[in-house]
C-alpha cells in the first residue's frame, strides 16, 4: 500500500481555522506540530505549490513595508472535503524509528559501561522532555475551557505526557536492573 504524504494533511489541518505564510506553517514544526512531527521549510515550501496546483489551497499576497510581499494560503473547499476525507479513513500504523532502542539491542553485556552512560544520557533527555511537555500542557490548556476548545490538541499533549512518563520509567527500571 501507498504511504500517504501526511505532510499535506498537516499543512490542511493547519490552514483549516485561519491562513498562514509558508513560514507561520514551518514556525508550527517547531512548536506544538514539532512535538510529534517534524518537517523542515525544503519540504513545506514545494508540497505548499503542488497543494496550490491540486486547488487544495491557494493563496493571497499582500504587501509588507514598500517591497516585500507575502503570500498567505488558505483552505480551498477542495481542500477541506480532501482533508475531511483524511481524518475519517483509518489510520496507518508506522513505527517509529528509536536510534537509542537500535544501539540497546547491540550491547551484550549488562555490566557495559557504555550501556549504563547511554541510559544516563537517555534518562535524562527523557526528564528534560517530560518536564518541558507538562510546561506546554499547564501553559496551553490552564481551564477546562481551553481543553474543549482545542480537545484534540489536549489530547495529543497528554498522549506525549504519557508516552515520556513510561519511557522515563522504563529507563529508571533498566538502570536499577544493571546498577
Amino acid at each position: 500500500m501507498a504511504q500517504k504524504n501526511r505532510l499535506k494533511y498537516i499543512l490542511l489541518g493547519l490552514l483549516k481555522d485561519k491562513s498562514q505564510t509558508g513560514y507561520d506553517l514551518t514556525k508550527s514544526f517547531e512548536s506544538d506540530i514539532g512535538e510529534f512531527w517534524t518537517a523542515n521549510h525544503s519540504q513545506i515550501y514545494p508540497l505548499l505549490k503542488r497543494m496550490e496546483a491540486e486547488r487544495l489551497i491557494d493563496h493571497k499576497t499582500s504587501l509588507v513595508g514598500e517591497k516585500l510581499q507575502k503570500k498567505e494560503y488558505f483552505i480551498t473547499e477542495t481542500g477541506s472535503h480532501t482533508f475531511e476525507k483524511w481524518l475519517k479513513s483509518p489510520s496507518e500504523i508506522d513505527t517509529i524509528h528509536d536510534e537509542f532502542i537500535l544501539k540497546l539491542y547491540f550491547i551484550d553485556d549488562p555490566q557495559s559501561v557504555l550501556l549504563k552512560q547511554m541510559i544516563t544520557s537517555q534518562q535524562s533527555y527523557h526528564r528534560d522532555k517530560l518536564v518541558h511537555l507538562k510546561m506546554q500542557f499547564k501553559e496551553k490548556f490552564p481551564s477546562s475551557k481551553q481543553i474543549k476548545q482545542h480537545f484534540g490538541h489536549s489530547l495529543v499533549l497528554r498522549h506525549a505526557i504519557e508516552r515520556e512518563q513510561g519511557y522515563s520509567d522504563w529507563l529508571n527500571e533498566i538502570y536499577k536492573t544493571i546498577k
